[in-house]
């Protein structure tokens, strides 16, 4: 009749995450931020000068889904969750790297910037078509 199951009993949390419950063991007090707004998603991640990524999140990664993903308020609730864990790693200053055209690009960075973590510049790597796809031939009636 199936198999059965073994319950245990004590405080066994193994199965809840939380979502900044992990502490870094990684100490740093300089990083970069790269913010990623598309018109659907933000996604933030928290790098060490170096390049190599630390701590990351989205706003689908919060629970948001659908549209509401692409919100200002998802974008704030990324930054302020990566604000978070940048406080508790001991990140002083960032440099801000921002892509695309989404919502969420300026309250991302607003969200994060109220833990108390200095930016020190915000930087737009936004690709621009320079000329773009050739255009559809012209149509004929």
């Amino acid at each position: 009749m199936g198999k059965k199951r073994i319950v245990k009993k004590g405080g066994d949390t193994a199965g809840s995450r939380g979502a900044s419950s992990r502490v870094s063991k990684r100490k740093l007090d300089a990083g970069i931020l790269y913010v990623e707004a598309t018109y659907n998603n933000t996604k933030v991640q928290l790098a060490d000068e170096k390049g190599n990524v630390v701590a990351w999140s989205s706003s689908g990664s919060l629970g948001f889904s659908g549209a509401k993903k692409g919100t200002p308020f998802a974008a704030a609730k990324v930054g302020e969750l990566l604000g978070d864990r940048a406080t508790q790693m001991g990140v002083k200053e960032v440099s801000v790297v921002v892509s695309g055209v989404g919502a969420g690009r300026e309250s991302a960075i607003r969200a994060f910037a109220t833990k108390g973590i200095q930016i020190a510049g915000i930087k737009d790597t936004t690709p621009i078509p320079h000329n773009g796809p050739r255009p559809p031939k012209a149509r004929r009636v």
